[in-house]
C-alpha cells in the first residue's frame, strides 16, 4: 500500500512537472487536497450515518421487543460510551464542534502542533465507536456534529500528507472548508454548510478561500448524494395555505424557543463543571448510571420518544395528524440531551436541538388551535429558533432547516425566527454553548 501511494505521488508529480503554466498548475495543486479531503468525507459522512441509523433503528427494535432492557442496556451504554472516549481519546467527547472550532484558533505557526489532540484518525475512530453505542444505549444524541470533526480530521491529515515539494495550505482554510463539507454531507444541506463555515469559523476574509468552500462542500454533497441518493433530511410538508397572522405564534415560538435552548446550554455547562469534581472512575460510573436510569424511567413509563436523535418526532409532527405534543414533551427533549451530552461520550447536539424546537412549536401550535398548515411553520421556526437559540448562528439556522425541508417559500418566517431566537438568547446567556466550550478547550490544550 506504501509502494502504490509512492507511485501515485511521483505520477502526479511528473504529470504537473509537465504543465508549462505555472499559474495553472500551483492553482490545480491547491485544489487537489480539497477535492479529495472532499470525497473522503462523503464516503465517511453516508458510512457514519448508516451506522447511527442502525444503532437508533435497533435501540428502538429492543423497546418494541422488550422495552424493560432500556434498564440493562442504558447504564452500560452510557458507562462504555463515556469510558472509550476517556481511555484512547478524550477530545472526541460531545459533539466535535468546538473542537473544530477550538482547532481553527490553534492554527497558528506557534501552537499548530496541539491541533493533533483535536483533529485526527483517532478521534473518527472513537467518535463513531463512542455515539453509536451511546445511541443504542437510548443517549439523545446526533450525528451532525460528530460528521463535522470527522470531515476537520480528515482534512487535516490529507493537509499532513502532501510531500514537501507540493505548494503550502493554510491549515486553518483547510479545517473550516473540512467542517463545511461535514455538515454539508451529514444534511445534504450545502448552503448551510458555507453559511456555517462564514458565521460560525471564519474570522478570515471568505475571499481567502471561498474557491475551496465552494468546491468542497460540492464534492463533498455530491459524494454523499452518490451513496445515499438525492434526499431531504426531513422532506415537504404542507405549508401552503398560511395568513399573515401566523407571524404572532411565529415571534411567541422563537421566543419560547430561545429562551429554553439559552437555559439548556446553562445547565449543561453547569452539569460539566460539576463534573469536574468528580475525581474518580468510581463516582463517574455512578454518575453515568443515574443519567441513564432517568432516561430509561421517562422512556419506559412515560414516552419512549425522549430517546434517540428526536428525528422521529419532528417526522411525525411534519407529516401526519398526530400533529400535537403533549406539553411535557419539549422538556423531556431538554432532559435527553442535557444528560446524554454531558455523559463524556461522543454525539452531537444539532437533531437533538431541532427536536426540542419541533415539540415546543407543537405545543403552542396545539395551544391556540391552528391549522395543520400552520402548526407545521409554527414548528419548522421553533426549530430554527431552538438551533439558534443553542448555536447562536440565525443564518446557518435558517439555512440548514431550508433547505432539509425545501420551504423556500417560508425563508422570512425562518430568518425571523432565528433573529427573535438570537436576540432572546443573548438576555439569557451571552455566548453560545459552543463558544464556552471552545474557550475551556483551548484552556486544557494551552496550559
Amino acid at each position: 500500500m506504501r509502494s502504490l501511494f509512492i507511485l501515485i505521488r511521483r505520477s502526479i508529480k511528473w504529470s504537473f512537472d509537465n504543465i508549462h503554466n505555472e499559474k495553472l498548475k500551483h492553482n490545480l495543486l491547491q485544489a487537489i487536497p480539497f477535492w479529495i479531503g472532499s470525497f473522503i468525507t462523503g464516503v465517511f459522512a453516508v458510512f457514519y450515518a448508516q451506522l447511527f441509523q442502525w444503532g437508533e433503528n435497533l435501540m428502538h427494535a429492543m423497546m418494541r421487543w422488550h422495552s424493560w432492557l432500556i434498564f440493562i442496556t442504558a447504564p452500560i451504554a452510557f458507562v462504555l460510551s463515556w469510558w472509550l472516549v476517556k481511555k484512547f481519546a478524550p477530545y472526541a467527547k460531545g459533539s466535535g464542534i468546538p473542537q473544530v472550532m477550538a482547532a481553527v484558533e490553534l492554527a497558528n505557526p506557534k501552537e499548530h502542533y496541539k491541533i493533533s489532540r483535536l483533529l485526527s484518525i483517532k478521534i473518527i475512530l472513537f467518535k463513531v465507536l463512542s455515539s453509536i453505542i451511546l445511541v443504542i444505549g437510548g443517549g439523545a444524541v446526533g450525528r451532525e456534529g460528530p460528521t463535522i470533526q470527522i470531515a476537520g480530521s480528515v482534512f487535516r491529515k490529507v493537509n499532513e500528507y502532501l510531500p514537501e515539494w507540493w505548494p503550502k495550505i493554510s491549515k486553518k482554510n483547510m479545517i473550516m472548508t473540512g467542517a463545511a463539507a461535514g455538515l454539508s454531507a451529514a444534511f445534504n444541506t450545502p448552503l448551510g454548510g458555507i453559511v456555517f463555515a462564514v458565521e460560525e469559523l471564519s474570522k478570515t476574509h471568505i475571499n481567502y478561500f471561498k474557491t475551496a468552500l465552494f468546491t468542497a462542500v460540492i464534492i463533498a454533497g455530491l459524494t454523499a448524494q452518490t451513496f445515499a441518493g438525492s434526499y431531504l433530511y426531513l422532506g415537504y410538508p404542507k405549508t401552503s395555505n398560511i395568513s399573515m397572522m401566523i407571524i404572532f405564534p411565529v415571534i411567541l415560538t422563537s421566543a419560547v424557543s430561545g429562551i429554553f435552548a439559552s437555559q439548556l446550554s446553562r445547565i449543561m455547562l453547569g452539569i460539566s463543571a460539576w463534573k469536574k469534581r468528580l475525581k474518580t472512575d468510581l463516582s463517574n460510573i455512578i454518575f453515568l448510571v443515574i443519567c441513564a436510569l432517568i432516561i430509561a424511567s421517562l422512556a419506559y413509563f412515560i414516552n419512549e420518544e425522549i430517546l434517540g436523535s428526536g428525528k422521529g418526532i419532528m417526522q411525525r409532527a411534519l407529516f401526519t395528524a398526530d400533529k400535537n405534543e403533549d406539553w411535557y414533551m419539549p422538556l423531556f427533549r431538554m432532559l435527553g440531551p442535557a444528560l446524554s451530552f454531558t455523559s463524556g461520550g461522543a454525539g452531537g447536539i444539532f437533531a437533538p436541538a431541532l427536536s426540542a424546537g419541533a415539540s415546543i412549536g407543537s405545543v403552542i401550535a396545539g395551544w391556540i388551535s391552528l391549522t395543520a398548515d400552520e402548526t407545521n411553520v409554527v414548528i419548522l421556526t421553533g426549530m430554527v429558533a431552538f438551533l439558534t437559540g443553542i448555536t447562536r448562528a440565525p443564518f446557518t439556522s435558517s439555512i440548514i432547516v431550508l433547505e432539509m425541508t425545501d420551504r423556500h417559500s417560508l425563508i422570512f418566517y425562518l430568518m425571523l425566527a432565528g433573529m427573535v431566537s438570537s436576540l432572546i438568547s443573548v438576555l439569557v446567556s451571552r455566548h453560545s454553548l459552543y463558544d464556552q466550550l471552545k474557550m475551556i478547550y483551548l484552556e486544557e490544550l494551552r496550559k
